[in-house]
């Protein structure tokens, strides 16, 4: 992620290689204005450029700044004042985005409030990220924007969450975008450790002999078609004076081919980023204790490869699950519910004020709210706090119910469960209310990212590939019951 400082340097005196200023729309079909910048909005006048939101004009710095050239970009609005915070993230996420191989970028937002400066500085900073490590020099990658100075008055404290929200982000984003025959549920075990070595954090890794004597029948089932066996990890914070306690779950198939019902071919390279629930999860947790918040989070990373080996599970089997429910397997795709419901039962024992549970886990999802917005189930109280946290951050949940109707569908016929319910309608639903069988009565949260995981086409702070979506929304909760909404 990019260095951030802040500095008192002048718009026309700053030393940089970019500088970013903000463009609004002329009122009644004028040109675009600079905020506070006449002497720029009049230089670019009559180039007539677009105020869109994340819209960016590259132009020669001229003799309007010592910086070495100008990036306007677009806010959408008339005036600052209607601009949200999610807005500014935005564009000032895709003005980053657009400097990759930049070596350094100030970036200014004249008339802001306090909460937008912190926003166009956490937009650039999440919008400066590339994945560029298996390529090669012959490819001419370019590294992402390295350096960012914000001209303002910006708090410390305000810089300093920007960039922790932001590695926590890269991190999840470099998880998910590693490729599968180099992220697989051992490898993401040594990942999480690697990661959580040098905060105050506690790191459990159950193999796949500690799996099978513990029970935990959903996650041995799903991992034992690959060759490589999967992993249960726990990871914990426990700060003392902890305000409240939140468990987390997240679902981490490193790969997805469906195992026996087989998924087609067409888009199964996208299935390496099933893990981005577990990664989502795993980035919280980072964030929470470099963040100090006052608050236990026990963390619970379900790993598996879902393979169609010789060894692998196959639609009829019967498992029995960690709490000793039998499920009936009537499709080895829909192995993430498999998994997590394991881990649920774990999560739940420990009685925590809340559970909180990410997976990419239906496509159901997808097809009901689209590629950018993320379903949220659960009990009323739960679900709330994940819609206010969602508001703050700007990333798109959407509720979704837990009709009764569907439940009698999970009705095994020779076991407890079946892992599937009756017809393709409410898939996403149904996936949530056999998850519900394993949480009991504590608060809980479901949060399906199937969409908004992993983009074909860049939108704003977020590039092609892993997006990080739903982290910041997940610590937001966190934040909020420590009291630093």
């Amino acid at each position: 992620m990019p260095s951030i400082t802040v500095s008192d340097a002048s718009v026309t005196s700053v030393d940089t290689d970019v500088l970013v200023l903000p463009l609004l729309r002329g009122a009644d079909g004028a040109p675009s204005v600079v905020p506070g910048e006449d002497a720029v909005t009049a230089a670019v006048a009559a180039l007539s450029p677009s105020a869109g939101r994340g819209e960016t004009h590259r132009l020669p710095a001229g003799d309007l700044t010592s910086a070495g050239s100008l990036l306007l970009v677009g806010l959408g609005a008339e005036e600052l004042a209607d601009v949200s915070d999610q807005d500014v993230r935005l564009a000032y996420g895709a003005a980053a985005r657009s400097l990759a191989g930049v070596g350094s970028a100030a970036i200014a937002l004249p008339g802001a409030t306090a909460e937008q400066l912190a926003a166009a500085v956490e937009g650039a900073a999440l919008g400066a990220y590339a994945f560029i490590a298996h390529k090669s020099e012959a490819a001419g990658a370019k590294p992402a924007l390295g350096a960012i100075s914000v001209l303002g008055d910006l708090a410390p404290a305000a810089v300093e969450r920007a960039e922790i929200l932001a590695d926590a982000v890269a991190a999840v984003r470099d998880l998910v975008n590693t490729p599968p025959n180099l992220l697989y549920p051992a490898a993401f075990a040594e990942r999480a450790q690697e990661l959580a070595a040098d905060l105050p954090l506690t790191v459990t890794v159950l193999d796949e002999e500690q799996l099978v004597a513990g029970g935990y029948g959903g996650i041995v089932g799903v991992g034992q078609g690959s060759a490589r066996p999967p992993r249960l990890v726990k990871v914990e914070y426990a700060p003392a004076g902890a305000a409240s306690s939140v468990a987390l779950v997240g679902k981490g198939i490193t790969f997805d081919t469906g195992g026996i019902s087989l998924k087609p071919p067409a888009g199964m390279e996208e299935m390496t980023s099933d893990m981005a629930g577990a990664a989502t999860v795993l980035g919280a947790t980072l964030a929470a204790a470099r963040l100090g918040l006052p608050v236990a989070v026990t963390t619970y990373l379900a790993l598996a490869e879902n393979m169609p080996g010789g060894g692998a599970q196959r639609p009829g089997d019967v498992v029995t699950m960690r709490n000793g429910r039998t499920v009936e397997v009537l499709n080895t795709d829909a192995e993430g519910r498999m998994v997590m419901a394991d881990a649920l039962v774990d999560a739940a024992a420990g009685e925590p004020d809340l559970v909180m549970d990410v997976a990419t886990l239906t496509g159901a999802a997808v097809v009901a709210l689209g590629q950018r917005t993320a379903a949220v189930m659960g009990t009323e109280s739960a679900r709330d706090e994940v819609l206010a946290a969602s508001a703050a951050t700007g990333e798109p949940f959407w509720p979704l119910p837990f009709p009764e109707e569907l439940r009698p569908a999970l009705d095994g016929l020779v076991a407890d469960l079946r892992n599937m319910g009756a017809g393709r309608w409410g898939g996403a639903l149904t996936a949530g209310v056999f998850l519900q069988e394993f949480v009991g009565d504590v608060p809980w949260a479901h949060l399906d990212i199937a969409g908004p995981a992993y983009a074909d086409s860049p939108f704003g702070y977020m590039g092609k590939g892993a997006t990080g979506m739903s982290m910041r929304t997940v610590l937001s909760v966190l934040e909020q019951r420590a009291g630093r909404a």
